[in-house]
Formats: C-alpha cells, structure tokens, sequence
C-alpha cells in the first residue's frame, strides 16, 4: 500500500487493487467507461476509499470483470468471493461498516 500524507499506510481502493484502468482518467476509462464506485460521492471516505472505492459491492452498476454487474441484489454474491471486498473486511475488522448502513447511505438524498 501507499503511504498518506500522514505517514500511515494509505488503503487501496478497488480498481488500484484491481488495476482494471475505469477510475476517472484510467488507462480504460476513455474505451470501456467510468466505473459507477468510481464516482459514487456519497461513499467518499467510508473505510478510506475514494467515492466508492472501499464500498463497490453496494454501488450499482459496477464493471468489474468486463462487463456491468447490475443492482446490489443481482451481483452481491460475486462480491461476497471477490479477493477485494475480502481484503477491505479484513483490514476493517469490526469497523466495517454494515451492508444495510451503507445502502441507506446510497438511498439518501443528501
């Protein structure tokens, strides 16, 4: 991992993990389009991901593997054996956040 500013290790957000090129500006984004946890503001800082970064398994619409992986309902169980929503809940332990708390974020109007 990177270090912040701070001098504490910096968390990896998904598609720095995945290097898959769909964050704003990335090496695909132009080709294949921004990913939606890429530009998701209401998750910015939980679990000290960018936008939704550290939260992509309740953003809708995510690109991971290719291709669209739809609603929180129809893809959660990819999420739930992908490796990086696997490493954000083990450096999180019992400060991740519940994936019901996080959705009522994401249904909020701001």
């Amino acid at each position: 991992m990177k270090r912040n500013n701070g001098g504490a290790m910096a968390k990896k957000n998904c598609w720095e993990l995945k290097q898959c090129g769909r964050e704003p500006g990335g090496a695909k984004a132009k080709e294949l389009g921004v990913c939606a946890a890429a530009i998701e503001t209401k998750m910015n800082g939980i679990h000290g991901g960018q936008n939704g970064g550290r939260t992509c398994w309740v953003v809708g619409g995510t690109l991971c593997g290719g291709k669209v992986q739809g609603t929180f309902a129809a893809k959660m169980a990819n999420c739930l054996s992908c490796d990086f929503f696997k490493s954000v809940a083990a450096e999180e332990k019992d400060k991740l956040r519940l994936t019901k708390e996080l959705l009522a974020i994401l249904k909020s109007s701001d």
